[in-house]
């Protein structure tokens, strides 16, 4: 079947604006416990949605599927593959030690992250990016609050590798910078918890005028994920209580590293330039 080769999470994102109000609870509930929905019967994963079973069913028909069982297929061989890597590396979880160190804990935490960015429908997001950043006319890049941290390390390490390279100060400079963006323009939006309401604004304004976005996030369905043509996240079916922006920061490397790998004499050249302006107006010390 042609739908076992789209992973759950995905099929969920391109209809999600379709399911009925019940439906998405539950799709919500799926993609937040993966795991335990891989294994559960329609009537367990609807009471723990708090919905019926028959909407539970319904949502595999809503997404495709030819009934649940089928939906649950696709969920256990997705989650396999999460943790294929996992298996094959002979890797044993160890039971929590009462006194493990905090430090431990929290490096803990950025490995399982890190594993989780090289699962295949990350890895393939993350060279659909790649390639409409590397074709794009026009890149602008926008970040509200805590989420603004990782938009600038992002506009200037792009802007050493490419040029029109644009990026929306806090004062909210957006519109007038978006007047500029043409139809092979390309918006980057960058939203961690809490989600600023005027980063959303500003990707509902770029669907609007039928611009390419990609939102940076922490799930698939945060607020800007669900409406994002390509969507890099995070944090997803990770357990961690705050957000990490090392694993943020991570994520952005590997979209620079495929560009340069994809691009790299002309990176190169772009380089060359930009260190020859460095070195005549003594930018850096050393």
């Amino acid at each position: 079947m042609i739908m076992e080769q789209i992973s759950f999470k995905l099929l969920v994102k391109e209809k999600f604006s379709q399911l009925s109000p019940g439906q998405k609870k539950v799709a919500n509930y799926m993609i937040e416990h993966l795991e335990e929905s891989a294994f559960k019967t329609a009537y367990q994963i609807g009471k723990e949605a708090d919905v019926s079973e028959t909407t539970v069913i319904r949502l595999s028909y809503a997404l495709a599927f030819e009934g649940f069982s089928d939906m649950q297929i696709n969920i256990q061989k997705h989650f396999l593959q999460m943790n294929k890597s996992d298996i094959t590396n002979g890797e044993i979880k160890k039971e929590e030690q009462h006194n493990e160190d905090t430090f431990s804990k929290v490096i803990e935490n950025e490995v399982n992250i890190l594993r989780n960015l090289l699962e295949p429908s990350n890895v393939q997001e993350v060279w659909k990016a790649v390639d409409a950043l590397m074709n794009a006319d026009q890149i602008l890049i926008v970040g509200h609050r805590i989420s603004h941290v990782a938009a600038y390390w992002f506009s200037s390490t792009l802007s050493s590798l490419r040029e029109n390279v644009y990026l929306c100060t806090p004062a909210g400079d957006f519109y007038e910078k978006f007047s500029n963006l043409t139809k092979q323009s390309v918006v980057v939006a960058f939203s961690f918890p809490r989600y600023a309401k005027d980063t959303l604004t500003i990707c509902e304004c770029t669907k609007e005028h039928d611009i390419q976005l990609i939102s940076v996030t922490d799930r698939l369905l945060s607020p800007i994920g669900r409406i994002a043509d390509i969507v890099l996240t995070t944090e997803e079916n990770v357990e961690s209580g705050t957000n990490s922006i090392a694993s943020v920061i991570s994520l952005l490397d590997l979209v620079i590293a495929g560009i340069y790998k994809k691009d790299r004499k002309k990176v190169q050249s772009y380089q060359q330039k930009l260190e020859k302006l460095y070195s005549n107006y003594e930018v850096f010390i050393e």
